[in-house]
């Protein structure tokens, strides 16, 4: 069944663009959360490393659950107790409990994230799937911009509090569009098997595919993490605004994933774009090596558009080989490897930064990238001659 025009694509896209804002709006807040709670920098990254953990485990579940059950009865459940978390987030005054609520809006997002990519791929068609999945790859990537970028407005007027409360409010409306959201096609009668997840592991290229996925998003989490540590390190004038307006360069992502197919026209193969794509990524840590905060800005443009061009193919293209068959746990294992990858990602680097240094973590990273370019080879020669 084909989506339906407007009636059907907003409530998508705001509820996408707020799950994403959810997730990260902490980070820009990181050095601010630090001080007011008392805890290291490495104790204040784990409000994202937390968040990140149950998401890289949460998916297979949800995909499973997804065979069977509507995703819009899903969204329905899940958006408001979203909502939820953000007014305690907004109203605590323990870091500990901090953590607990980012461990159960762990939990909460991927059933979001994987329940909006299944009902976008149920509701697409096979030549149309591609470009479906480059607008949802955008709608996520404006959401960590906006996310990130009002949560360091709002603090700096109003407080970090602020932040979390106008969330909380817009997620309530979030949940008010869903009913827009007319119900998918008819739904499996029977569960699958667990073997069903070895079933998608074994068709060529997935298994490699979702490796270099991991890996992509392990770098990415990794600088978007520390960059705001990194940031003080350099100036003294890096606020909270300033922070949070370093990552417009996500904006440059919203232009490479809606431009994905075109581009996968050009070179005409998706695997040689998440090639190409993952070669730039790495060329754009050396850039991130510079102490300037005006190069910094500019290769936040780079590194962001490189990486979403990756994202934006490899979530259309596992789509189009799927077909019809198990698409729940398809968008599920996707999530979660992609997920896995960040929840390490985002605390792991941290230790290399520690002992040896800013340079040292983006060669950790580097070689990160190197291993993600090896298995989209594996994926080039397992499964097509491009």
């Amino acid at each position: 069944m084909p989506l339906r025009k407007y009636s059907e694509i907003l409530p998508i896209i705001f509820n996408t663009i707020l799950a994403l804002s959810v997730l990260y709006a902490p980070q820009p807040l990181l050095p601010v959360l630090s001080q007011e709670f008392s805890v290291s920098r490495e104790a204040a990254a784990a409000l994202t490393t937390v968040t990140f953990i149950p998401l890289a485990l949460a998916p297979l579940a949800y995909g499973y659950l997804l065979e069977t059950i509507s995703p819009v009865r899903v969204l329905k459940v899940a958006v408001p107790l979203l909502a939820l978390t953000e007014l305690f987030f907004a109203g605590t005054s323990s870091f500990t409990l901090l953590i607990t609520i980012r461990l159960v809006q762990g939990l909460l997002i991927p059933a979001i994230l994987t329940s909006l990519m299944t009902y976008l791929s149920e509701r697409s068609s096979a030549d149309t799937i591609q470009r479906t999945m480059a607008i949802y790859i955008a709608a996520t990537i404006f959401g960590g911009f906006i996310g990130r970028a009002t949560s360091g407005l709002i603090s700096n007027l109003f407080g970090w509090r602020f932040s979390f409360l106008i969330l909380a409010i817009t997620l309530c409306i979030g949940f008010w569009t869903l009913f827009r959201l007319p119900e998918t096609g008819k739904l499996k009668t029977t569960r699958p098997q667990p073997k069903a997840i070895f079933e998608v592991l074994r068709k060529p290229a997935f298994l490699p595919i979702y490796l270099s996925i991991f890996c992509l998003f392990f770098v990415f989490a990794a600088v978007m993490n520390f960059l705001p540590f990194r940031l003080t390190e350099l100036s003294d004038q890096a606020n909270e605004l300033r922070i949070g307006l370093m990552y417009s360069g996500y904006m440059m992502g919203i232009v490479t994933s809606l431009g994905a197919p075109r581009f996968i026209s050009w070179v005409n193969s998706e695997l040689k774009t998440i090639r190409i794509g993952l070669f730039c990524l790495a060329l754009t840590l050396i850039g991130l090596a510079g102490n300037q905060m005006g190069l910094l800005f500019g290769m936040m443009f780079l590194f962001c558009g490189a990486m979403f061009l990756v994202h934006a193919t490899a979530s259309g293209l596992i789509n189009q080989l799927a077909g019809s068959e198990h698409r729940g746990l398809t968008n599920g294992l996707y999530v979660a490897f992609y997920y896995a990858g960040g929840s390490i990602g985002s605390f792991a680097p941290g230790i290399i930064y520690r002992y040896f240094g800013w340079n040292g973590f983006l060669i950790t990273l580097a070689i990160i990238c190197g291993i993600g370019y090896f298995c989209i080879h594996k994926a080039r020669l397992t499964a097509y001659n491009s």
